[in-house]
């Protein structure tokens, strides 16, 4: 499944813990790793020795994730390159064939400001590879639950193999998630509220989304035990206290669910749960 892992790096902590969360995971998969960190493009009228410095301060943080892989028998690429941080990244997953991309979630804008998204963000919209995320206080690796949620869209399940398999190969448990947003569904304006066998119907359909979701794992794997589950809430929200109350130390979810709607990040529940849970997110491309 992963066979080349690139690891963006910026020096920043979230971006030094996705950098040990690919190498484990290039352990697991016996696969090969690409180290890139993009240096910013000159400014007119700028000191050589500015740039110098800047080129130099690139090798030593790529330097530092080299030494991070050492005796662990994975075969690692160096790369630094000017640019544009999220273009150099994509390029590089684009025309170097990456399953991959292990990243911090919160990282710095090259060797610049720290700002939320500024890379991570367009990568997640741009890359064709599955992206791993990585916040800068969560640990990652060794995992042991992995959570895939499913809206039963056959967008969603596509993260299904993804999680399935790191599950198998981690001895993880697999847990698969539908959250039933009542309030959605009934209607925001609804001043009568739902009755009781409306939301009952509603949960069976979620049932049946996971039951189904589940199947086809053992389509793949019989000897899966896969945990199915469905909460109500708010998509985010439920899988947030979800994640919390099952020690979830990995979530595995596709970019966008049912809505597909291109304009947005990721879907607004992938988005939301990004930017709330701690623990490591592999979002796998809708495309």
């Amino acid at each position: 499944m992963f066979d080349r892992i690139l690891l963006p790096v910026d020096g920043s902590d979230p971006a030094k813990r996705a950098a040990a969360a690919g190498l484990e995971l290039a352990e697991t998969y016996d696969a090969a790793v690409d180290v890139l960190c993009a240096i910013e493009p000159s400014r007119m009228r700028e000191e050589e020795a500015a740039r110098r410095h800047r080129e130099e301060r690139g090798a030593e943080i790529v330097a530092e994730v080299v030494g991070m892989a050492e005796g662990s028998g994975v075969p690692v690429e160096t790369h630094l390159v000017e640019g544009r941080p999220h273009r150099v990244v994509v390029d590089h997953v684009n025309e170097r064939g990456i399953d991959l991309v292990a990243m911090g979630r919160r990282g710095r804008t090259g060797l610049g400001e720290r700002l939320l998204g500024s890379v991570t963000e367009p990568v997640l919209r741009g890359s064709d590879a599955p992206v791993l995320t990585v916040g800068g206080d969560a640990d990652a690796g060794g995992y042991e639950n992995v959570l895939v949620p499913t809206d039963g869209s056959g967008i969603a399940e596509r993260a299904a193999p993804y999680g399935a398999d790191l599950a198998r190969r981690y001895g993880a448990t697999l847990h698969l998630l539908n959250v039933v947003d009542v309030q959605r569904e009934g209607g925001l304006f609804n001043a009568g509220g739902v009755d009781a066998a409306f939301v009952e119907r509603l949960e069976e359909r979620g049932r049946e989304k996971v039951d189904r979701l589940a199947e086809r794992v053992r389509e793949t794997d019989p000897d899966a035990e896969p945990r199915t589950a469905v909460v109500r809430g708010a998509p985010h929200v439920g899988i947030l206290e979800y994640a919390d109350a099952n020690d979830v130390d990995l979530v595995v979810m596709s970019s966008e669910g049912e809505s597909n709607l291109a304009w947005q990040l990721l879907g607004s529940v992938a988005d939301r749960v990004l930017r709330t849970v701690e623990v490591p997110v592999l979002i796998v491309p809708s495309g």
